[in-house]
């Protein structure tokens, strides 16, 4: 009995020496955050300046061809040939395919034998009427006998009419079955096999997008709109620039070609459309990019690193530096971001040194070592990951 009774002493000794040794290993967590009492905590700091940036807006667009054309038979029959290589790019009035010409060339032939007929029987008609006219002067024939060869001949007149528009027809059908390229640019796939038979105006054979110009459609809110001075024309409008996928700026600025009239009702938002230079053919229709429209420059903003900026119960703020060297909450009105920085359009004024390193450990009326950031030293964005780390 004497030896379960010294066991149990000696576990209840050990669990609370172990209790013990966690709780001071919590204290010594708890305390790593903090400077030691009586030391201000050291952070960089950024003296701001006003300064003018461009009034801008972003939004996600799409990039489209200029002209986007669908390539369709004008005549019907054989398809003979594909004339062009798939994906290439194509001149205007370059043949792109041939449509089996054999019975448009016969349908010509048999136009121009009926407008030769016609003529004959116009010069038969000519002939009679010239006879009756003859003959009624000297009173053998009556003048209903003259009549009708007049008008025998205005018939033929108004056949041979007919015919030579026949004849025309039949000569635009034949130059129909080479199918050109109607505007230049990149040809799409071949939608049929050679030796198919297709419709006129229906058979979709290929289709050509003109890549320069391109276009590029985007949209933005209302709000996004009041923020840039109201709804957009091509006179308020300095440039547009492209952001592709990768981030990178697209090397030529565009220009704004389209302005919707109205708010779409539905989705509350003004349609636009712009036009880049693309002669090296780097953009693609169909493509995801971001477009950036800048309409003029704000004056008397300031800037400082997104990092900075936090947000609490008061909306947005920022740390600052009082003169007692103390870090205090500084309420801000903020903008859109420029580049890795946020444009602060209030709260802030010239002079006032900004925090911008060790946020996390901050506390308002907290003592402080500022010291200026160095540019070399990048900004950390994101708190320091914690392990398990023994004691």
């Amino acid at each position: 009995m004497a030896t379960l009774h010294s066991k149990a002493t000696i576990a209840l000794v050990i669990g609370i020496a172990m209790n013990i040794a966690l709780a001071a290993c919590g204290k010594n967590d708890q305390a790593a955050n903090q400077p030691p009492a009586g030391m201000a905590l050291p952070v960089s700091v950024i003296e701001v300046q006003p300064t003018s940036v461009p009034i801008s807006a972003e939004a996600v667009a799409q990039t489209e061809g200029a002209k986007e054309v669908e390539i369709r038979p004008r005549v019907g029959g054989i398809l003979l040939k594909r004339l062009y290589e798939e994906g290439a790019a194509v001149k205007l009035g370059q043949p792109m395919f041939l449509i089996d010409p054999v019975p448009y060339i016969n349908a010509l032939a048999q136009a121009k034998a009926q407008l030769a007929e016609q003529k004959a029987r116009i010069a038969q008609t000519e002939r009679e009427e010239k006879r009756l006219h003859d003959l009624l002067e000297m009173q053998a024939v009556s003048q209903r006998e003259y009549d009708n060869a007049v008008s025998d001949n205005a018939i033929a007149n108004a056949s041979l009419e007919q015919a030579e528009v026949r004849v025309r027809d039949a000569e635009l059908n034949l130059s129909y079955t080479s199918v050109p390229a109607p505007v230049t640019g990149v040809s799409g796939r071949f939608q049929f096999s050679e030796g198919t038979l297709v419709e006129a105006n229906t058979s979709l054979l290929t289709t050509i997008v003109q890549l320069s110009p391109i276009w590029v459609r985007f949209s933005l809110s209302d709000n996004e709109l009041a923020q840039i001075g109201g709804p957009l024309h091509e006179q308020n409008v300095q440039q547009v620039t492209l952001i592709l996928p990768d981030g990178s700026e697209y090397g030529k600025k565009g220009k704004l070609n389209f302005a919707a009239s109205e708010i779409d009702p539905a989705l509350g938002t003004q349609q636009l459309r712009a036009t880049f230079e693309n002669a090296d053919q780097r953009l693609l229709p169909g493509q995801f990019v971001r477009a950036r429209v800048t309409t003029g420059e704000r004056d008397g903003v300031f800037l400082v690193p997104q990092v900075a900026v936090q947000t609490s119960d008061l909306g947005n703020i920022v740390y600052i530096v009082n003169d007692k060297n103390e870090a205090t909450v500084q309420p801000v009105v903020t903008g859109h971001w420029l580049g890795k920085e946020w444009v602060i359009l209030g709260g802030l004024k010239a002079g006032d040194k900004v925090i911008v390193d060790n946020i996390i450990k901050l506390r308002p009326g907290a003592a402080v070592a500022p010291n200026p950031l160095r540019s070399e030293i990048p900004v950390a964005t994101h708190a320091p990951e914690s392990g398990i780390t023994a004691c």
